[in-house]
């Protein structure tokens, strides 16, 4: 069985208060999740330029749609 000292639990008491994250993990949450958005929209508009005619019709887009939002560069919604 594990045993705290008494630093050890004030440590965690401290941790366990805080309601915040330091700024830097706020920042790199941020960074995360744009490259994880950035990321999925260029695979999906990858995806989007491949699909045949008829796979088009079947999510309700023309070849012309298709072809205008997979030039998008990932950063644009």
């Amino acid at each position: 069985m594990l045993t705290l000292t008494q630093t050890d639990r004030m440590a965690l008491t401290q941790l366990n208060a805080r309601t915040a994250l330091p700024l830097a993990a706020v920042a790199a949450v941020r960074v995360a999740y744009l490259i994880t958005l950035w990321s999925f929209r260029s695979r999906t508009r990858k995806t989007l330029n491949a699909l045949p005619y008829s796979a088009l019709e079947d999510i309700g887009l023309t070849p012309r749609q298709a072809a205008s939002e997979s030039r998008k560069w990932f950063w644009r919604s």
